[in-house]
């Protein structure tokens, strides 16, 4: 079995020109013709050629040394692996949670009353007994949370922001599910990356129905995009650096078997909506978090770094962190 398919965009600091490049350790091989994954992604589609072998097919015989990209010593940069690149509110981003044990089990220790189970844990249950139903069946709903637009995604080695609204800033280590819709209507996985979901943790455990709101943070993505990765039980680390030395790790692990949802009834959930299916638009979903270092008492600061990386999916994500300083000012809507 060839290695997996890797591709990167990369754009250049002054002239802003972008490039999708394909992955060929320890370079960046470049496709000229192509500005950005949706477009390759398009193009692939236009052709009737799965997206693999379009990719090797048109990468050209340019190269650039992808060790001083990946660590910012280039004219050229790394972007998240996918975008929309005219409309960047044509791209989703939104996640489902409660699919691994530790992660329900954090938020049972957020939110619990005595030994009575939790609304989570209820839906983390429902998971076990009824997320892998048998092909051509439909299983439980699971959680699904939105957490913006394209606007919030951020690629290797950009900051997540923890906004003067906001309480706290966490990350969450999970690998996102990359969609393009085609001309159909249907969804089509373009691939999957590495991610930091990256939400507001004292607020969520403030109660359970700030939820929705700790989510709308920005995220990070990449560096890479895998296509036709082998998700069916993959790990990971993350590690949290604070002034250069190492100040939390875990080991993760994800994947088809360690979820109590499968992959395909999480992918149904989301895509039954008619709205979801939009032909154009770009999906980035969250397939959930293994291990998250809040729920053992680490509060991040500023100047933390977050680096995360799963096997298969090419060079670890790392990002640091920047709180914007207190107070919150007021947000004033003028009459039109």
């Amino acid at each position: 079995m060839s290695a997996a398919v890797r591709l990167v965009q990369i754009e250049n600091r002054k002239s802003r020109k972008r490039f999708v490049c394909l992955v060929d350790e320890p370079w960046l091989r470049v496709l000229e013709r192509y500005a950005s994954v949706h477009e390759l992604a398009t193009a692939a589609l236009a052709a009737g050629e799965c997206l693999s072998a379009f990719a090797r097919a048109h990468a050209g015989p340019d190269r650039l040394p992808y060790d001083a990209v990946y660590v910012d010593r280039s004219e050229w940069r790394l972007l998240p692996p996918i975008d929309h690149p005219s409309e960047p509110a044509r791209c989703m981003v939104s996640g489902t949670g409660l699919t691994h044990r530790r992660s329900v089990e954090a938020r049972q220790a957020m939110h619990a009353v005595g030994s009575a189970p939790t609304d989570s844990m209820r839906m983390y249950e429902l998971g076990v007994t009824g997320g892998r139903p048998e092909p051509g069946a439909v299983g439980a709903a699971p959680e699904w949370f939105y957490k913006g637009t394209g606007l919030i995604l951020r690629g290797h080695g950009e900051p997540l922001i923890v906004p003067s609204h906001a309480e706290d800033g966490g990350e969450e280590a999970e690998i996102a599910g990359v969609y393009l819709i085609d001309q159909d209507g249907v969804p089509r996985r373009i691939g999957m990356a590495a991610g930091n979901e990256f939400s507001d943790h004292k607020l969520e455990r403030r109660n359970y129905l700030y939820l929705a709101a700790s989510k709308l943070r920005t995220c990070a993505l990449g560096p890479e995009l895998v296509v036709d990765p082998d998700f069916r039980d993959v790990e990971g680390e993350v590690v949290i650096e604070r002034n250069g030395a190492v100040l939390w790790s875990r080991r993760l692990r994800t994947g088809d078997a360690a979820m109590c949802h499968s992959l395909q009834n999480i992918e149904h959930h989301h895509f039954k909506h008619e709205a979801h299916r939009r032909p154009g638009d770009v999906h980035v979903h969250f397939l959930g978090a293994d291990a998250i270092s809040f729920a053992e008492g680490l509060e991040l600061r500023s100047g933390d770094v977050v680096q995360i990386a799963f096997a298969g999916f090419g060079r670890a994500l790392r990002n640091p962190l920047i709180i914007e300083p207190a107070p919150e000012t007021p947000v004033c809507v003028l009459p039109l």
